[in-house]
């Protein structure tokens, strides 16, 4: 799924795919900002750690969990 993250200060956003469920997602950020933790950190499909600080987070937005559906659609 696609997650986006606004950062405060920043004109570009942080865009990156997860295998991550979106209530997985949501639990995560919620409790960093509950708990006033310095940063909260992401993993995204290939690997790759992301590390945003929770003070600077604008917005999350979390793509659903369906797949892509391939061909046409009558």
């Amino acid at each position: 799924m696609e997650i986006r993250i606004g950062i405060t200060n920043t004109a570009r956003e942080l865009s990156f795919e997860s295998d991550e469920t979106a209530e997985s997602i949501r639990k995560d950020v919620a409790a960093a900002l509950e708990s006033k933790a310095a940063f909260v950190s992401f993993v995204d499909s290939k690997g790759s750690t992301y590390i945003v600080p929770s003070a600077g987070i604008a917005f999350v937005e979390v793509g659903t969990d369906h797949t892509r559906r391939v061909g046409f659609v009558a």
